[in-house]
């Protein structure tokens, strides 16, 4: 099998003049990500920054660090060992020290803690410091476990609550306000534990998909409550305020719940909230209550994560890992992501003291499936498990080695004492946590590598180039095995991209099948037994992915939460395909629909069609529909015959907006008099999108024209086909979505929530 780093094609090839330039061997999608999110633009939005000077610009100021506990320091040499393991692509830091660092706004960690009190002042004060945060670039997450339930008395003004999952609904619209970082929107998640009394509500609260849209869920269940599941008991549900229990339910009723919610939306997911804080590095400073927005960090209120990951497809020589590269890889990455603590501009002061009084950095992996592929070992298999264990307690050793070196000449990390690390045998430990493997996103393309430590999403697939070209997209190490085979032609891969999988296709050699497989070719029970390989020598968890297919019954979920808290897991996220309502696309490009027009037509005098007259007379509908461009107002007429003619409105817009709806209103209007069927006009506007598209009434509207296709389709009776539900498209560019740790990522533009 040919090496990963031998099969990256470099983007100095590319015909799109619209990238940026580069010597480094990134790909075209590398680019495309880079140029849209990373690289600094101007006013004008001109990118006015290479990735070679981007690099730069980050290796210099995370070297500055060192001159904080050496002022001889050689920032330059270190600067330059920072921009080589960069730009070699064998370590990323998280994105926000890519788009950040050396740039005004400084705020380089990715995600945060905020802790909520049973008040209205602490309520609105966290609103307020996310607001700051999401500004900044960052993440936050938050347990409502302490907010008294809905219905219980306030005291102070002799009124009701509205419990916990009201004020997420605020937290929700703060988010959908704050465009995080100048990017993008803000990913939040809520947690809540599974004896609070609101526990019922919060499990279902994203079943109605029109609100919470910026929230990840999830239910921490206690040791306590796992036992009482097992063996069909009840439990209590207890008031925070009061500390009292306030009834008992059965705690299987309760976990079917949760596995019917999981079902239908993939969430909530859940969190082992007692094996969570077993391993709370600083029990004096408090418990833990909640985690970062995808789950794999567990943080103190006010804790930051900061996070990179090393790229494990680059550390394959001679058909075996290079354990001396890998090692020497970790301690720079220990060394890069302490120094992020120092330079970070944190966006409260509460954050920046916690933070340095722990430290906690996160160092994961991506391109496991790369490596795997590399070795010949199938995912699915004990001899990856054992490797995943192998790998994880290499780089938990390696990194605690490191930290400890830090320590040293840097000191410990301030809450030292107390800490699980107080002993003679550990006398020196610079980070509270070292380890962690979060959803690596955006910056696997930048490294041209699988996500995090999941399987491959598909061996082909379609990519979206900025012109809305639409190009085949095939996994390099696949093009290799498959011309080493003599077994490659584009039209193979042409219909591999129409599933992704080749475990159905007699063209490609069994041995081959057994080493490609994707998310959906690998059984949940497997999924499983890798995360839990990783989990066991991590600090904090790990963010992943059980996939299964929309023919998955409620009962395999159920086995899998079981089997996830047997295995040792600190939390788990499943997602069923098809289970999200959105719009889904096919893995292959669709064919423009052609629709017969039907023989009822009117014909003119000249034997050409000709639209029959609109009488004095209709009676008719109007709808109000949101839209991402505001409220569009549609009026469907019908006459004797049939619908003869819709009309749209959008508010009070005009110039081009106001033309384009009249247009094509008035373009309906002539074809559905001139007899095309109204099934055809809605076949050619549904799924047409525009750059905002937004939830409304239960459904996703992409655009105007699909919200008038979805007006017209209601008022005939027609139900709007989805196409495969195995797959997403992007909001953005309409590309296939990956499901990466409860997070969703599009390798065409980089669209991603969480990273």
């Amino acid at each position: 099998m040919a090496n990963l780093n031998e099969s990256s094609r470099p983007a100095s090839s590319s015909k799109d003049n619209s990238l940026p330039n580069t010597d480094l061997p990134l790909t075209n999608n590398a680019l495309v990500v880079l140029a849209r999110r990373y690289l600094k633009k101007d006013e004008q939005g001109r990118i006015v920054e290479t990735p070679e000077e981007m690099f730069r610009r980050v290796a210099r100021t995370i070297a500055q660090a060192d001159l904080l506990y050496d002022e001889n320091a050689d920032v330059d040499a270190l600067a330059e060992v920072f921009y080589e393991v960069m730009t070699s692509l064998r370590f990323m830091p998280n994105s926000p020290t890519l788009m950040n660092a050396g740039r005004e706004l400084g705020q380089l960690s990715a995600c945060f803690v905020i802790p909520i009190e049973d008040s209205i002042e602490s309520i609105f004060e966290a609103i307020q410091h996310t607001a700051m945060i999401h500004k900044s670039g960052g993440g936050t997450g938050f347990s409502f476990s302490r907010i008294r339930p809905k219905g219980d008395r306030v005291k102070s003004t002799q009124g009701i609550a509205s419990g916990p999952i009201s004020f997420m609904t605020i937290f929700d619209v703060a988010t959908e306000t704050v465009k995080q970082g100048g990017a993008r929107r803000g990913a939040n998640m809520a947690i809540l534990r599974v004896d609070h009394p609101d526990i019922e509500e919060f499990i279902t609260a994203k079943t109605r998909i029109d609100r919470l849209n910026n929230f990840n869920i999830s239910v921490a269940l206690t040791e306590k409550y796992m036992e009482a599941v097992e063996q069909g008991e009840d439990y209590a549900l207890v008031n925070p305020r009061t500390g009292k229990e306030v009834r008992w339910i059965s705690a299987s009723a309760i976990f079917d719940k949760i596995v019917e919610s999981a079902w239908s939306t993939g969430e909530p997911g859940i969190v082992f909230l007692d094996r969570i804080n077993r391993t709370n590095p600083t029990p004096d400073l408090g418990q833990i209550e909640s985690t970062n927005p995808c789950g794999e960090q567990p943080l103190l209120p006010y804790e930051s994560c900061n996070l990179g990951s090393i790229n494990l497809g680059r550390f394959v020589k001679d058909g075996e890992i290079d354990y001396p590269a890998l090692k020497e890889t970790v301690w720079q990455a220990v060394h890069f992501l302490d120094n992020v603590i120092d330079v970070n501009k944190f966006p409260l002061k509460e954050i920046r003291n916690m933070t340095l009084r722990t430290r906690k950095i996160g160092l994961g992996i991506m391109g496991f499936a790369d490596l795997l592929i590399c070795l010949n070992i199938p995912y699915n298999s004990d001899r990856a498990i054992s490797l995943a264990e192998e790998l994880m307690s290499f780089m938990d050793k390696e990194s605690k080695a490191a930290s400890a070196e830090l320590a040293k000449k840097r000191g410990n990390f301030l809450a030292y004492k107390g800490s699980i690390y107080d002993n003679p045998e550990t006398p020196y430990m610079r980070n509270a946590t070292t380890t962690t493997i979060a959803p690596t996103g955006t910056i696997s393309i930048i490294a041209g590598a699988s996500s995090g430590i999941e399987p491959i999403f598909a061996i082909s697939y379609i990519r979206r180039v900025l012109d809305g070209t639409e190009l085949v997209e095939t996994h390099p190490l696949f093009i290799k095995a498959m011309e080493a085979a003599g077994k490659y032609s584009d039209a193979l891969m042409e219909k591999i991209a129409e599933c992704g999988s080749v475990q159905d296709l007699d063209e490609v050699p069994e041995d081959l099948k057994r080493i490609f497989v994707t998310s959906m070719d690998v059984l949940p029970e497997d999924h499983i037994a890798i995360q839990a390989a990783f989990q066991r020598d991590i600090d904090n968890a790990v963010s992943k992915t059980i996939n299964f297919s929309d023919e998955a019954t409620k009962d395999s979920i159920r086995s899998a939460y079981l089997l996830a808290w047997n295995q040792g897991l600190k939390g788990i996220t499943i997602y069923r395909s098809g289970s999200r309502p959105v719009q889904v696309l096919s893995l292959k490009k669709e064919g423009k629909r052609a629709d017969a027009v039907e023989s009822i037509m009117q014909v003119g005098t000249n034997g050409k069609i000709a639209p029959r007259p609109r009488p004095l007379k209709t009676r008719g509908i109007t709808e109000r529909v949101r839209t991402g461009c505001g409220n569009l107002y549609v009026t469907v007429n019908w006459d004797d015959k049939d619908i003869c003619e819709v009309f749209a409105q959008m508010g009070k817009a005009g110039g081009c907006a106001a033309c384009q709806i009249e247009a094509e209103s008035r373009l309906i209007s002539l074809a559905l008099r001139s007899g095309i069927r109204v099934q055809s006009i809605v076949s050619q506007l549904a799924g047409i999108r525009c750059p905002s598209p937004i939830w409304h009434e239960g459904g996703q509207i992409l655009s105007c024209p699909d919200a008038i296709a979805k007006v017209l389709a209601s008022a005939s009776g027609i139900k709007i086909e989805k196409g495969n539900p195995a797959v997403m498209n992007c909001p953005e560019c309409g590309a296939v979505l990956e499901t990466e740790g409860g997070c969703f990522l599009c390798r065409s533009c980089g669209f991603s929530k969480c990273d």
